[in-house]
């Protein structure tokens, strides 16, 4: 039971895979009917019933396109089409907003390219140079003058001594409570 279902699969993978073949041979044979079909071809199509169909239905339709004519143009075609050009050429020019917004929208994008790639170019700049913190580099110290200096050291020497003067009075005992307290 297994088998024949195996045998089964394997036969429609083969038909699938001949399809697929056969499907670009189709047109082949449809656009150089010369060309003698091959025995393989010949045989698909006569045991493919969907192959046969898409066959028949693209000949007929080759054959409905082989019997349309094209519209010939009319006489004066070139004569009108010269007109509508001179008259657009006469009008007034439009707006820049117009122009603007008709470029954008009739445009293949050419022109905007360079303007494109050198915004993208910025913001890759800004944006790593943000990441890379290139704004924040430390910066020398500003020298400072010897004046300055000097004054600065007298500062700190002036907190010191008031810092020793404090714990100096803290070491003296403000309330002595073994003295009777005097009246």
């Amino acid at each position: 039971m297994r088998t024949l279902k195996r045998a089964a699969a394997k036969k429609l993978e083969r038909v699938t895979m001949i399809c697929k073949d056969c499907q670009s041979a189709i047109v082949d044979l449809l656009l150089d009917p010369g060309v003698p079909v091959s025995r393989e071809m010949q045989t698909h199509l006569e045991s493919c019933t969907a192959c046969t169909q898409e066959f028949k239905s693209l000949e007929a339709t080759f054959a409905l396109l082989d019997t349309w004519k094209a519209p010939e143009p009319s006489p004066y075609f070139d004569q009108k089409l010269a007109v509508r050009l001179r008259e657009e050429q006469v009008l007034a020019p439009a707006g820049w907003f117009e122009r603007l917004k008709s470029r954008f929208l009739f445009n293949t994008g050419r022109q905007l390219r360079p303007a494109l790639a050198a915004g993208l170019a910025l913001i890759l700049l800004v944006g790593g140079g943000t990441f890379a913190n290139l704004t924040g580099f430390p910066h020398p110290a500003p020298e400072t003058s010897a004046t300055v200096q000097d004054l600065q050291i007298l500062d700190k020497n002036d907190q010191a001594l008031q810092t020793m003067d404090q714990l100096l009075q803290d070491d003296k005992p403000a309330d002595d409570s073994t003295t009777p307290p005097s009246s």
